[in-house]
């Protein structure tokens, strides 16, 4: 077996175990929970919320509140697949101290219903909305369908609760999303929509802009949610580069002792044997000696120094596959920490998969949705009793100079440093940006550190319960309009993800030498919130490029002084690391954040990840690609450029010392000669 497992340890999150998310209030309701049920008047509500923070439940407590007192007649809960239906089972809220139990007739909860989607299902729909009963749960297939058949004007006056609302999209093949606009459109329907993920993986939009305005938002964050936790303290995420087979090597990263849920490789990507079987077979093999299974659960049992192992297979999907899902559902599962201690599975246990006692999530191969890897995560920060610690891993084939398929290899490194990237921006505290000024003063409820407030310099203040971040910048640009002030106050990760997940701006940042930071900072980052945002005028898409940009370079220098500075490690481990960061620079001003490679710190890991070979290898793969200054690119370095000369009375010159302004010069340089010959024909 091999040993020299080369990781990134990406980000390691401490968290403060103040148990405020876990407690309920004289209603039986949690913090996040009460948030959603003080907009319950809303006719559409967003609920962004991780997992584990019990949006089941918000939506009992809001659903039944739109029945009884706001004159909604019917209730239809749509979830993504049937196993998520239970999580919608009769609950005894009164016995919390709610006015209303949530009950839920056996034969209108189509999930556990026989038959398929578009059969029989379909016309139980019909029947529901035909008889005196309230509240139907059913998949998004056989909604899609019951709307096909039966017209959206049949579902009027009903509450339409969309979970895992990250399914949609408002791209025109995605029939769900069709459906929820002509709904909206029509405007006889209440909409509540629940995500755990904070973007699209596919980058493809949830909701058109003139639908999402007219949703409410409720968000409740991840740092909220863990550092409320009562046991849960901290979270590691890892990427993990191996040689030769990942089956010869899962021992190096996988700690028998740790309740692990494993996703083995796609069939058809890199990493995968193409035999998913025998990869389940030899990753048994290697935990120990295989046993038999259990009559009962069907679970493997294996022997091991330290005793036998439960094993649930949920790749294999034969007739056992059902016997395996079903004792994974027993009630004792949840309650008993020693029910099962792996579970293998290939396209299951994801979304909506309830095991609290899980500690690892191990994924082999990079997954090409940041929406996936978010619910993977989410599978393994649960709270549960005596668990303090939770960790994600991703296992990654090292790129292979003799390979055909480099250049994939490549890219998929690319893609897993992008996700690590975004998850450390998901998982930090949210960030409040104000420009610093004679009237800037301290915010009430932030502690600004060891010397206090201080009026003559940009302070940055904290405050833990909220897990916020109050951020003074000089020569930051304030949104304008409503939509700019919600983008920078919700939105920076998705703009965030966007930037990262773009292929010219992670490749030269991470590998070209020559690279200036402020052609990532303010023309691919201005570029990208043009494209993402082209409602807003000239300075509202500036201000969101320059919120977004503090953020993600914020994270990255709080993280770097973390690295190099070792500090103690605590829930304020973070925040210690971006206040270290505000104190050393002379001023924090919005050049100095665009002066600053946003992936100097991902490479400064990625190079003790990896060997030096293959870093050589991914740089020339890379620098194969090099291109020019495109057309859009000049224009855009022209515009910073008369920006430069309307603050300093010059045009930027081509031989200045300052690289930045010699670029800018080249884009001018570059439109020039661009006329110059269109000119000449």
């Amino acid at each position: 077996m091999m040993t020299n497992i080369k990781s990134i340890p990406s980000v390691s999150v401490n968290y403060a175990c103040d148990g405020s998310s876990t407690k309920a209030n004289e209603m039986g309701m949690r913090v996040m929970q009460e948030r959603a049920y003080e907009k319950r008047g809303e006719q559409y509500l967003l609920i962004k919320s991780p997992p584990a923070s019990g949006k089941s439940r918000a939506l009992m407590f809001v659903t039944l509140d739109k029945l009884y007192n706001q004159g909604v007649k019917k209730a239809i809960i749509v979830v993504p697949e049937k196993t998520i239906g239970a999580s919608f089972n009769n609950e005894p809220l009164t016995q919390y101290g709610f006015w209303a139990d949530w009950e839920v007739a056996p034969q209108w909860n189509l999930c556990n219903a026989p038959g398929d989607d578009n059969g029989g299902k379909v016309g139980a729909v019909k029947s529901f909305l035909d008889s005196t009963d309230r509240i139907l749960i059913c998949t998004h297939a056989t909604f899609r369908f019951a709307v096909d058949r039966f017209g959206v004007e049949a579902f009027d006056d009903c509450l339409i609760a969309v979970d895992e609302f990250h399914h949609v999209s408002a791209n025109s093949d995605n029939k769900l999303g069709t459906h929820l606009s002509q709904f909206i459109a029509r405007d006889k329907v209440h909409i509540i929509a629940m995500t755990g993920s904070y973007f699209r993986g596919d980058a493809e939009a949830v909701l058109s802009p003139q639908d999402e305005a007219r949703f409410e938002v409720v968000t409740y964050t991840y740092y909220e949610q863990l550092n409320g936790y009562q046991y849960l303290k901290q979270l590691d995420i890892g990427y993990y580069f191996y040689t030769g087979s990942y089956t010869d090597e899962i021992l190096s990263v996988l700690n028998p002792e740790e309740k692990t849920i494993i996703h083995i490789p796609n069939v058809n990507s890199r990493e995968s044997t193409k035999d998913k079987i025998k990869e389940v077979e030899h990753i048994i093999h290697e935990l120990g000696d295989w046993q038999g299974i259990d009559d009962k659960t069907g679970f493997h049992l294996v022997k091991t120094p330290k005793g036998v192992l439960k094993i649930a297979d949920l790749v294999d999907d034969d007739t056992k596959r059902d016997i395996v899902l079903s004792a994974l559902r027993d009630p004792a599962a949840k309650d008993n920490r020693e029910y099962v201690d792996i579970i293998i599975a290939l396209g299951m246990a994801k979304e909506g998969f309830d095991w609290i006692w899980c500690e690892h999530a191990l994924t082999v191969g990079y997954r090409s949705s940041l929406t996936e890897i978010i619910q993977i995560i989410g599978r393994a920060t649960r709270d549960a009793k005596g668990k303090t610690k939770a960790r994600f891993t991703n296992l990654i084939a090292e790129p292979d100079a003799s390979e055909d398929a480099v250049t994939d290899a490549v890219n998929d490194t690319l893609k897993a440093i992008a996700a690590s990237l975004l998850m450390e921006q998901v998982l930090a505290p949210k960030f409040n940006f104000t420009p610093k000024s004679s009237q800037s003063g301290p915010v009430e409820g932030f502690d600004y550190g060891e010397g206090g407030y201080d009026p003559k310099k940009e302070n940055i203040g904290f405050n833990q319960q909220t897990g916020q971040f109050q951020i003074e910048i000089k020569g930051l640009i304030e949104p304008k309009s409503k939509e700019a002030t919600r983008i920078c106050q919700e939105d920076l990760n998705e703009v965030i993800a966007a930037f990262v997940q773009d292929k010219t701006a992670l490749e030269r940042g991470l590998f070209d030498s020559e690279m200036v930071p402020e052609e990532l900072t303010q023309v691919r980052m201005g570029k990208i919130v043009k494209d993402k945002y082209p409602e807003l005028d000239e300075e509202d898409q500036e201000a969101v490029r320059q919120h977004a940009i503090a953020a993600l370079n914020l994270t990255q220098q709080g993280k770097k002084i973390l690295n190099e500075d070792v500090l103690k490690a605590g829930n304020t481990a973070l925040i210690q690391g971006v206040r270290k960061f505000a104190m050393d620079v002379r001023e924090l001003d919005i050049d100095l954040i665009d002066r600053i490679n946003p992936f100097g710190e991902a490479y400064a890991i990625l190079a003790k990840a990896m060997t030096e070979d293959s870093l050589k290898q991914v740089a020339q793969v890379i620098a194969g690609k090099k291109v020019n200054l495109t057309l859009e690119e000049a224009r855009e370095l022209a515009k910073r450029a008369l920006k430069f000369k309307q603050e300093r009375g010059r045009l930027p010159s081509l031989t200045s010392q300052d690289p930045w302004e010699k670029r800018m010069a080249e884009g001018v340089a570059f439109l020039a000669r661009m006329k110059a010959e269109a000119a000449n024909g």
